[in-house]
């Protein structure tokens, strides 16, 4: 699988203004979107969702504006419930032309739950691996599925491990429920062990136990553990990793030794090129369900010779390498 570089971010975000230009001709301008972030600001997942979707519309003279459901930080449903609910409310206020959502909890609470097959067009982006769970494609809705590249990722790591258990650790979060068993499913077994920590010191305790009880380890997210210290983080997994670590988010490198990434500025210019298309007078129901198709991979260094592993040339040729 080919690495996307920086430059051909670049070159692709370029691409997407490009293909902006016809709805500049029709007429978008003046027209007023709003993106319905599941998370918060800060978190780099949903960051670059934003700044894919801000690039697709650059220029075009959409009024694009951000809603962000503070859902990773905050779990509870109720708190999901009344989130939902302020979103619906600046829905009605702002009356966009269309609707962003972006990853499951604004698909689930506020798309499904409040305006399916409803008047106004809506795109989702970051849902993952299967949109189906939700009923979706509607006919006022289409969308891009967030799949991992987790099968090339673990298959690299084998190559690296001294046996084929794989390791599952990650944050406990509705999101890494649904990641869990799908990446289970794309590799064809259960995991030998997993766990879904809900603090700190549990996803430690997982770490160490991971490092007899596999012979490697697949990260999962952290964002969701509230008292996560990442200075702390960095020098645990430098003193006590043994065996290949790897992870499918960028963000997760400090702590993985390979990592074949999803990108998430791809899931935004998507949605944003999208929602360009449905404003110029295309049916969200004429565009089929996508799915992302761009990865990265990266390598860190100076984990993976505390852990004595050698990555092979043409990884070393290929990745980007973590400091």
């Amino acid at each position: 699988m080919s690495p996307l570089t920086k430059s051909s971010l670049a070159l692709a975000l370029t691409m997407c203004a490009a293909l902006a230009l016809p709805a500049r001709a029709q007429s978008v301008a003046g027209k007023k979107v709003l993106f319905v972030n599941s998370y918060h600001e800060g978190y780099p997942w949903s960051d670059g969702e934003e700044h894919g979707a801000s690039a697709a519309f650059q220029g075009s003279g959409v009024e694009l504006r951000f809603f962000r459901m503070d859902t990773k930080r905050h779990q509870d449903e109720a708190f999901r419930k009344q989130a939902a609910q302020k979103a619906k409310a600046e829905i009605e206020a702002f009356k966009p032309d269309l609707v962003i959502v972006a990853d499951d909890p604004a698909v689930k609470y506020v798309l499904e739950a409040q305006f399916k097959n409803a008047k106004v067009p809506f795109v989702f982006c970051g849902v993952n691996w299967d949109a189906s769970k939700y009923g979706l494609p509607y006919s006022n809705a289409t969308g891009i599925v967030e799949v991992a590249p987790v099968k090339a990722l673990v298959s690299n790591l084998r190559a690296l491990a001294r046996g084929g258990r794989v390791g599952y650790l990650t944050v406990d979060s509705e999101t890494e429920r649904i990641e869990g068993p799908s990446y289970a499913k794309t590799l064809g077994a259960p995991f030998a062990t997993d766990l879904y920590a809900k603090t700190f010191a549990q996803w430690k305790e997982g770490f160490l136990r991971m490092q007899t009880d596999a012979d490697l380890i697949l990260l999962g997210n952290v964002a969701g553990i509230n008292d996560w210290n990442e200075a702390e983080a960095k020098a645990f997994v430098l003193a006590n990793a043994k065996v290949p670590v790897g992870a499918a988010y960028d963000f997760m490198m400090p702590y993985a030794m390979l990592g074949l990434t999803k990108i998430e500025e791809e899931q935004g210019a998507w949605a944003g090129q999208t929602a360009l298309r449905i404003l110029r007078g295309a049916s969200p129901a004429s565009i089929p369900v996508a799915t992302n198709s761009q990865s990265k991979i990266f390598m860190n260094v100076k984990l993976a010779q505390a852990a004595k592993i050698v990555f092979r040339p043409e990884i070393v040729r290929s990745a980007q390498v973590v400091q």
